[in-house]
């Protein structure tokens, strides 16, 4: 099940396209292949771009989703939809991402993530070398976060979610994530002040 990085090639799963996500859970639940591929060709881009930036690194981001998917199809059919399959695959992908930011002994050096490419205009090499050292320090601050809070920051700034969605996701009252993403705004604009 490699769904995840190859996962728009849109093949076997025109026949659903407009199904909405409950009806494919309870189709994929049933056993049915294609549905659970449509649910991952619509949910895995988001769901590696917040793994993604839960933990530095788009492989171990790939590696997370995969998990959680193959955990999700198992899981299908204990999934009675009290929560959108979307909230629940999040949970899912956010509770591994935790975890492995929890397992983390000394955190992996900055120079160990890979920088991110130069977009492919014409930029000063003044400008590409100021990006990637912007680049540099945010993943700097943002290793100085709790999991907890790189979680939520994550899903709130880099996803756009509702802090309702955050909290059901996280597992956490809506206060917290308040707090939450509050302390890692603060943190952040402490540590990022030079890049005002």
């Amino acid at each position: 099940m490699d769904a995840v990085r190859g996962v728009d090639d849109g093949r076997g799963v025109d026949a659903v396209r407009g199904v909405d996500d409950g009806l494919l859970a309870v189709r994929a639940a049933e056993g049915d292949e294609e549905a659970f591929a449509a649910l991952v060709v619509r949910h895995a881009p988001a769901l590696v771009r917040v793994a993604t930036g839960l933990l530095g690194s788009r492989p171990e981001a790939e590696d997370a989703v995969q998990e959680a998917f193959i955990s999700a199809w198992r899981k299908l059919p204990e999934f009675h939809g009290r929560s959108a399959f979307g909230t629940w695959i999040y949970r899912i992908v956010t509770n591994r991402c935790l975890n492995v930011l929890r397992a983390r002994r000394p955190l992996a050096p900055l120079d160990a993530v890979g920088e991110t490419p130069a977009p492919e205009h014409t930029v000063s090499p003044a400008r590409i070398a100021e990006s990637r050292a912007a680049v540099r320090d945010l993943r700097a601050a943002l290793s100085t976060l709790s999991a907890e809070q790189r979680a939520c920051w994550v899903l709130r700034e880099w996803d756009g979610r509702s802090y309702e969605f955050i909290a059901e996701t996280v597992g956490i009252s809506q206060e917290a994530v308040r707090a939450r993403v509050f302390r890692a705004r603060r943190r952040l604009t402490q540590v990022m002040e030079a890049w005002r």
